[in-house]
């Protein structure tokens, strides 16, 4: 009998890194001798944002969501004993990406390795930070000139390289549908080439456009899944053969790699993640047509905190399972000519030229961030109404909530915590960093950086130079932020309110009276300390509280303990809610707190909401927290209830 021939499977990643450089090293290296086949790393929000671990806004940021690298000595900590030449590495980088991938270029040159045979990527999407998930630093125009720096720097010096990874992964986190996340996704893409089809020889354009991938997100309805990427593929295609030209079939090919969704994991029955995570895993392995070139799994335990390395070993040999003990990869598409399928495709894609046309007719994807990000946020709020009212089922949420204790989340290691000292020791070596550098070289290496960012130059070589010269992660971005200027994105939250909600009469009626008994409108401001710019929650909540008839003030994201005091002075709301889903709660809450008492506002009451574990609940309560919401507290009406009797002790709402 002939042995069946088997398809090569995708990559096995795990996204991860955390504390240190060295702690994440350990970490990866252990992953590889598991089997993991691909690197996928995950920054801190201090290096995504281009600050040093001792700047201000990175207090109790640093080593929470991710790795620190402030300095060629971090990077070079973070790969030490593996050698890059033979790896594929993925960064979850996009503001800071020439930067990253300069460090990352230093590193591999010291250990000898051949440049150009470097492979990999960078996911350099900024536009999908303005819409999504926060880390920019500078406007959308400059931000759009460095990702086409990067991609032609790597055309000539890092062939087999990805300089961009379009990441719709996050869209869908803020709410997108699978519409919206085709649309805004190749819109980006769309943006990118233009710009890129100007700065190349028209003879290496095809090459640069088959060298951009995507990053993608897999929901948990996964036949509409599927046929999203059947959609993406069929779309990507006719793009770059109707509006680019490209001709070669390689260099049309759809590659994409993929998270399964993080959005749905639950804090209620986590064990169900599991089950999740598997069936997600499905929509982007079934169809050969449109199968992922790399996954990566989230962890079942994600919404309790950091995952231990065997919950990731857990997602690792869901992977394994699926690619070498089924017989998956020995047959050609399952789904070729399935009627339902090819329905379901068409209108999906109907649905995103639709889309498409109109950010076009607003200029591209830049000049349409403002209607994106209002969109996503509408379909956020559409989508936690659907689960409040149990249109949608969540198991274990809103419907069959009873249920055995889980005795994965129990004892003092259920879940990893965050080491309390790395952050000292990061920012220890960072100052010892500084004192042995050469200063002339430094002084030097900036100045060109600098020149190179005021006069259009690509910014890669003389970021590369300014890495090996100890240049620091935050001194790059200064010199970014005084060459370009610092960008506020748009919140989505519009100050119409929005009937999409029903069933808000009482808590408006509630509102009103309030209101009456108060002397004026009551006041509801919502604040996001710290780096963490995944505002979901808080855009939720301020939609909401405005939908229910509050006066809302919400500034947006990357505020600072001292801002949020500030401006609670200027605008004396009857309460504060915080923000915060890095795991930075107990640091930012605590200094907010304390200014809020020294600058005369300590009665005023402070609901707080994010991942937060039971012991340090206990600890912000102590400080005079009102309110603590996690994200088990899905009914968000309850949430409006709460701060309308925190606002007036004498409404119904607190009876």
């Amino acid at each position: 009998m002939d042995k069946v021939r088997r398809d090569q499977p995708w990559l096995f990643r795990t996204y991860a890194g955390h504390s240190t450089a060295r702690a994440s090293n350990m970490l990866y290296r252990g992953n590889l001798a598991k089997g993991q086949t691909g690197l996928s790393v995950a920054f801190d929000l201090p290096t995504q944002t281009g600050y040093d671990s001792d700047h201000v806004l990175a207090r109790g940021e640093v080593g929470k969501v991710g790795v620190p690298i402030s300095h060629l000595g971090d990077m070079r900590m973070l790969f030490q004993d593996i050698p890059l030449e033979q790896m594929n590495t993925s960064m979850t980088i996009n503001a800071t990406a020439p930067w990253l991938l300069a460090l990352y270029i230093a590193v591999a040159d010291e250990q000898g390795a051949d440049i150009a045979r470097l492979q990999g990527t960078v996911q350099n999407d900024i536009v999908k930070e303005y819409l999504s998930r926060g880390t920019y630093i500078c406007p959308p125009e400059p931000s759009l000139r460095m990702i086409t720096d990067v991609a032609t720097y790597t055309r000539q010096h890092l062939p087999r390289w990805n300089p961009m990874n379009v990441c719709s992964y996050h869209l869908q986190e803020a709410g997108a549908t699978p519409e919206q996340e085709l649309a805004y996704a190749l819109a980006t893409a769309i943006a990118v080439l233009d710009d890129l089809r100007g700065r190349v020889d028209p003879a290496d354009f095809p090459d640069m456009v088959g060298r951009i991938s995507f990053f993608v997100n897999a929901g948990i309805r996964f036949v509409a899944e599927l046929c999203k990427m059947r959609a993406f593929t069929d779309l990507w295609d006719e793009i770059c053969r109707e509006r680019y030209g490209v001709e070669e079939e390689r260099f049309r090919r759809f590659r994409y790699g993929v998270q399964v969704n993080s959005l749905g994991l639950t804090e209620q029955q986590p064990e169900n993640n599991v089950h999740r995570i598997l069936i997600e895993m499905l929509a982007v392995t079934l169809s050969k047509r449109a199968r992922a070139r790399a996954v990566q799994l989230p962890a079942w335990n994600e919404a309790l905190g950091l995952p231990r390395p065997w919950d990731q070993q857990w997602s690792l040999r869901m992977q394994q399972i699926m690619a070498y003990e089924t017989d998956l990869l020995e047959y050609d598409d399952l789904f070729d000519g399935n009627p339902a399928i090819e329905r379901k495709v068409a209108e999906l894609k109907a649905a995103a030229w639709a889309e498409l046309a109109q950010i076009e007719a607003m200029g591209g994807a830049v000049g349409a961030i403002e209607h994106m990000k209002t969109r996503l946020v509408e379909s956020n709020a559409a989508r936690i109404a659907a689960i409040e009212s149990g249109e949608t089922t969540v198991v274990g949420v809103n419907r069959y909530v009873e249920g055995e204790p889980s005795p994965l989340t129990t004892g003092p290691d259920a879940i990893l915590l965050a080491d309390p000292h790395a952050e000292t020791d990061q920012i220890a070596r960072l100052q010892q960093w500084r004192t042995e550098r050469d200063q002339d070289a430094l002084e030097s290496a900036l100045r060109a950086l600098r020149d190179a960012a005021a006069t259009g130059a690509n910014i890669m070589p003389a970021s590369i130079a300014a890495a090996k010269a100890g240049a620091t992660t935050g001194e790059w971005g200064d010199i970014l932020r005084q060459a370009f200027g610092q960008y506020r994105g748009p919140t989505g939250v519009s100050p119409a309110p929005s009937n999409r909600v029903q069933d808000l009469d009482e808590i408006r009626e509630l509102v009103d009276a309030a209101s009456s008994r108060l002397g004026r409108r009551l006041s509801f401001m919502m604040g996001k300390p710290g780096l963490d710019g995944h505002s979901n929650g808080a855009e939720q909540i301020a939609a909401r509280a405005r939908d229910c008839g509050m006066a809302i003030v919400y500034d947006g994201i990357r505020l600072t303990p001292a801002e949020i005091v500030a401006r609670v002075g200027q605008e004396e709301p009857h309460v504060l809610g915080l923000s915060i889903l890095s795991g930075s709660h107990l640091p930012l809450i605590s200094e907010i707190m304390e200014g809020l008492r020294n600058a005369g506002h300590g009665e005023l009451p402070v609901v707080v909401g994010g991942i937060i574990p039971d012991d340090d609940a206990d600890r912000l309560r102590s400080i005079g927290v009102s309110r603590i919401y996690t994200p088990k507290d899905f009914a968000m009406n309850r949430i409006m209830f709460d701060i309308v009797a925190l606002a007036d002790p004498h409404s119904l709402a607190a009876e």
